[in-house]
């Protein structure tokens, strides 16, 4: 039977990210992500429950991601589950992960020092009708 693994998460990124070289030279990042779920309850009451999801990010996603993203930072990630497997004082551990392939920023760079996007582009109220060319 056939089988397919892909996951699609968007979600906030929980701590900054540091980005590594391994040995063969390639990047690497290992980043936390909250994935918000808003639920329902029998009472009526909206309860919101988070998920963390431990994501691992390589190569040029991962210098970019180092780069543009910090704690907070809304992202969608695009990848597949892996399941990884270790030993710890005779006790066998896993942890189910991430790998991402592809990632959409979706806020703006982590610079604090950069102006509002809302301040750069004009409002509805300030275009004037005058200079439509239709």
């Amino acid at each position: 039977m056939a089988s397919f693994n892909k996951v699609i998460l968007v979600g906030n990124v929980t701590r900054d990210i540091e980005l590594r070289q391994i040995g063969s030279g390639s990047s690497v990042c290992d980043l936390g992500l909250a994935v918000n779920d808003r639920k329902k309850t029998q009472s009526g009451e909206w309860v919101d429950e988070t998920t963390f999801v431990d994501v691992t990010l390589w190569n040029k996603t991962a210098e970019i991601a180092a780069q543009y993203l910090g704690k907070g930072s809304p992202v969608l990630i695009e990848g597949k589950l892996k399941l990884e497997s270790w030993e710890t004082d005779g006790q066998k551990r896993t942890k189910l992960k991430v790998v991402g392939e592809r990632m959409q920023m979706l806020g703006s760079k982590k610079s604090e020092s950069a102006p509002a996007q809302a301040s750069r582009s004009p409002s509805f109220e300030q275009a004037s009708f005058d200079d439509v060319p239709f």
